[in-house]
C-alpha cells in the first residue's frame, strides 16, 4: 500500500484530477489555476507557474498564464511577430524550445553574481529561491529536422518557481514530472476547443459558429425566422481597385470593412459572410421590432463611424470611399446549404433576394442608405426620420414596395 505523503500517491492524485477535468472540459483558466492550488495542497513550496503556448489566432501568436502565491492567476496575450523580441530571446522558455535544452533548473538562492536570464533576477528579488521548466510538445518528434526561432510549437512552455529557503526538493519534482504529461494532455484539450471557437466565430460569425459548435452541421438542417437582412456595399471600390496597388487596396478594404464589421456587433447583429467589397448582416435580436430598431440603430451608427474613417484618411492622404446600404425585413431560411462535403451556414428565402434587390436601386434613387416598408412598419415608433423615396416594382417581386431613406440633418 502506498503512503498517502509519498511523491507517488501525491502524483496518483493530482492526475487523477487532471484527467477528470480535462474529461469534463474545463477551460485554460479553471484548469492551471486549480493545478496550481492543488499543487500547494499536497506541499509543493510554489511561489509562480508560468505556461506559454502559441495561439492560432487572427489578432495574437500566443497566450501566457502566470499565477502567483496568494494573487492566483490571470492570462495575457502577446502579439504575434516575425522576430522573436529581445525579451523572449532571453527568456529560459526561448531556450528549451530553440536550443538543445529540455530542462532548465536555476538555484537562485546564495547567488552572487547576475543570473543569465534577467526573469530570474526579477523573482529573486522577490524572493524566490528555486526556478524549473520544460515543455510539453503536441507534436510528433521529428530527429531531422531543426527548430527555428520564428516557429513557435504546438505544445506548452511551463516555468515554476519556489520561495522556500531550500527550494524544490526532489520529490516535489518528482511529482511535477509524473503529472506532466497528463496536464499536458488536458491542455491540449481545452486549447483545442479555445481554438474551434474563435476560428468558428472569427470565420462563420458569432452565432453561426456556435450553432455549428453545437451540432447544427447536417445538411439541410434550416430554421425560419423573423429578422432584418442588411446589405452594405462600398462605392466607386472597383474602380480605385484599378488605380492602386494591391496592398493599398486590401488596406483599405480592411479598414472599411472593420468598421461595419464593429458596428454590427455593437448593435448585436450576426454577419453571415464577406462578398467583395461589401457584406450581408442580420439582426435577430427578439420580436421583428427589436430586430428593425437594432438595424435602423446600426445604420445611424455607421453614418457616424464611416464619416469619421474618412476625415482620417483623408488627413493622412489616403483614398476614401462611401458606401451604401440596404435593410429589408421578412421571414427567412437560416442554416446549412451545400454539398455533403462542403457547406455554407447562411440565409435564404424571398427576403433576402428583395434584401439584393434593394440594394441595386441605389444609383437609380441617388440615396446611400434604403429601407423597406417592412422595416420602417416594424420599426414604429423609431429614433430615425425614415422618409419616403417613392413605390417601386423590384425584379421577381409581384407586389410595388414602398422604399425610404434616413434624413440625416446637418449639424
Amino acid at each position: 500500500m502506498t503512503a498517502p505523503d509519498t511523491p507517488a500517491a501525491k502524483s496518483h492524485d493530482l492526475i487523477d484530477w487532471l484527467v477528470t477535468r480535462g474529461l469534463e472540459g474545463a477551460d485554460k483558466e479553471e484548469l492551471l489555476d486549480g493545478y496550481c492550488n492543488r499543487l500547494v495542497d499536497l506541499g509543493i513550496p510554489l511561489m509562480r507557474f508560468h505556461a506559454a503556448q502559441p495561439a492560432l489566432h487572427p489578432v495574437y501568436g500566443g497566450t501566457g498564464y502566470s499565477w502567483y502565491q496568494g494573487q492566483g492567476g490571470e492570462f495575457q496575450t502577446f502579439e504575434f511577430s516575425e522576430e522573436p523580441s529581445e525579451v523572449w530571446k532571453k527568456s529560459p522558455l526561448f531556450v528549451i524550445l530553440n536550443e538543445d535544452v529540455d530542462t532548465i533548473r536555476e538555484r537562485l538562492v546564495d547567488q552572487n553574481e547576475p543570473n543569465r536570464f534577467p526573469l530570474l533576477n526579477e523573482l529573486r528579488e522577490h524572493g524566490a529561491t528555486d526556478y524549473y521548466a520544460t515543455g510539453v510538445s503536441f507534436d510528433v518528434p521529428s530527429h531531422s529536422s531543426t527548430r527555428d526561432a520564428k516557429k513557435a510549437i504546438d505544445g506548452v512552455l511551463m516555468s515554476w518557481a519556489s520561495n522556500a529557503p531550500d527550494g524544490f526538493c526532489d520529490a516535489d519534482l518528482e511529482v511535477i514530472e509524473t503529472a506532466l504529461p497528463h496536464l499536458g494532455l488536458a491542455l491540449k484539450s481545452a486549447s483545442n476547443a479555445r481554438v474551434s471557437q474563435d476560428l468558428m466565430r472569427v470565420y462563420l460569425g458569432r452565432d453561426a459558429g456556435q450553432r455549428v459548435l453545437s451540432g447544427e452541421i447536417r445538411r439541410g438542417s434550416l430554421q425560419q425566422i423573423d429578422a432584418v437582412i442588411w446589405n452594405f456595399d462600398l462605392e466607386g471600390f472597383t474602380s480605385l481597385s484599378e488605380e492602386l496597388p494591391g496592398t493599398e487596396i486590401i488596406d483599405m478594404l480592411n479598414d472599411y470593412l472593420a468598421v461595419a464589421v464593429e458596428v454590427v456587433h455593437q448593435c448585436d447583429g450576426s454577419i453571415l459572410k464577406f462578398m467583395g467589397d461589401g457584406l450581408m448582416a442580420m439582426f435577430d435580436v427578439g420580436e421583428i421590432d427589436a430586430d428593425a430598431r437594432a438595424a435602423l440603430g446600426a445604420a445611424a451608427m455607421l453614418q457616424e463611424r464611416m464619416t469619421e474613417l474618412n476625415a482620417q484618411r483623408s488627413s493622412r492622404g489616403q483614398p476614401v470611399s462611401n458606401y451604401t446600404l440596404a435593410l429589408h425585413a421578412g421571414e427567412i431560411l437560416y442554416g446549412n446549404i451545400g454539398a455533403e462535403n462542403r457547406l455554407d451556414f447562411t440565409v435564404i428565402g424571398p427576403t433576402v433576394n428583395q434584401a439584393a434587390r434593394i440594394a441595386g436601386m441605389h444609383r437609380s434613387l441617388g440615396q446611400r442608405i434604403l429601407i423597406s416598408d417592412n422595416v420602417a412598419k416594424a420599426a414604429e415608433p423609431c429614433t430615425q426620420e425614415l422618409i419616403s423615396v417613392g413605390r417601386y416594382m423590384l425584379r421577381g417581386v409581384a407586389e410595388p414596395k414602398e422604399l425610404f431613406t434616413v434624413h440625416s440633418p446637418p449639424k
